[in-house]
């Protein structure tokens, strides 16, 4: 699928909002039920995600968001794709937008229990840095830190 990523304007918040919610809830029980209320979600996007990060959109050819993307500094906060466009490259075009715009590299957690994200992002050229038990993230679920460098 080609998709376009671009730079997330206010009127993608809901939308993008929207994608990280049904996509969280879709990956249930490979990673852990959100913590926090639907509501909550939408406010944090709109309040905090969108004025202090970079939001990224994947947008479809007919202008539908599919996938979304968090970046801050040398961080991926957040990617996810909406999973009716799971395995349609949605993932890899944000994922290859961001390692062409962190030439120092990037770093990411995902969950232990998420064996789809850590093939994922091993494909891409991440390894594992490091293990937690979880006790610094909110779900309290053992964590994977993945850190990718350019060559």
């Amino acid at each position: 699928m080609v998709v376009r990523v671009r730079r997330a304007l206010a009127d993608d918040v809901p939308a993008a909002a929207d994608v990280y919610l049904r996509s969280r809830k879709a990956a249930v029980p490979a990673v852990p039920p959100l913590v926090h209320e639907e509501a909550d979600v939408r406010r944090w996007f709109s309040d905090q995600v969108f004025p202090e990060r970079e939001l990224w959109v994947a947008e479809s050819a007919h202008g539908r968001i599919v996938g979304v993307m968090v970046l801050a500094g040398d961080w991926a906060e957040q990617l996810y794709v909406d999973p009716s466009h799971l395995g349609a490259g949605v993932g890899s075009a944000l994922l290859r937008h961001a390692q062409s715009t962190r030439s120092h590299g990037l770093q990411l957690w995902t969950f232990e229990s998420n064996l789809g994200a850590q093939r994922f992002y091993e494909r891409h050229g991440f390894v594992a840095a490091e293990r937690t038990d979880g006790s610094h993230n909110e779900e309290r679920a053992p964590d994977i830190r993945y850190v990718w460098s350019p060559e």
